[in-house]
């Protein structure tokens, strides 16, 4: 799918103004569905918003981006806050918010021997050095989540 021409497509379908600049993939997106740059006017979106939701859910952030941009092109308010963004957003369907992208977060439990109390952490313990902060007793990577 040739990003730039499926971007040009969603504009003149959903908002019937043309696009005139680039879009493009941009892998180091972590949590975001897509970026408007107004210095350029060139859009970025993040490939695993794609992959894992699937074209609807992208065609909405699509348009989130878009009405971004034709906003601004047009002197009007394109930021989050402002009215006339929420209201055309609304009005082609667009997402407020990009959906989460699952694996974020990942946590390993570690379970005190003594007390049974369970301890998360995001790194690795040395479970020769340190021991459970309530009762010092010794601590096992256990299997709960």
């Amino acid at each position: 799918m040739n990003l730039t021409n499926y971007v040009k497509q969603v504009s003149l379908e959903d908002f019937g103004w043309e696009f005139r600049h680039q879009a493009y993939w941009n892998k180091r997106l972590r949590t975001t569905g897509g970026r408007f740059f107004p210095k350029d006017g060139h859009l970025d979106f993040n490939p695993k918003i794609y992959e894992t939701f699937g074209l609807e859910i992208f065609r909405k952030i699509v348009r989130h981006e878009l009405a971004h941009y034709h906003l601004y092109y047009q002197g009007k308010g394109y930021r989050h806050g402002d009215r006339d963004f929420k209201e055309l957003l609304k009005k082609v369907d667009g997402l407020r918010y990009a959906p989460a992208l699952s694996n974020s977060q990942s946590f390993l439990v570690y379970e005190c021997l003594n007390c049974g109390s369970l301890i998360r952490r995001r790194r690795i313990v040395n479970l020769q050095k340190y021991r459970c902060g309530r009762c010092m007793g010794k601590l096992r990577l256990s299997e709960k989540a």
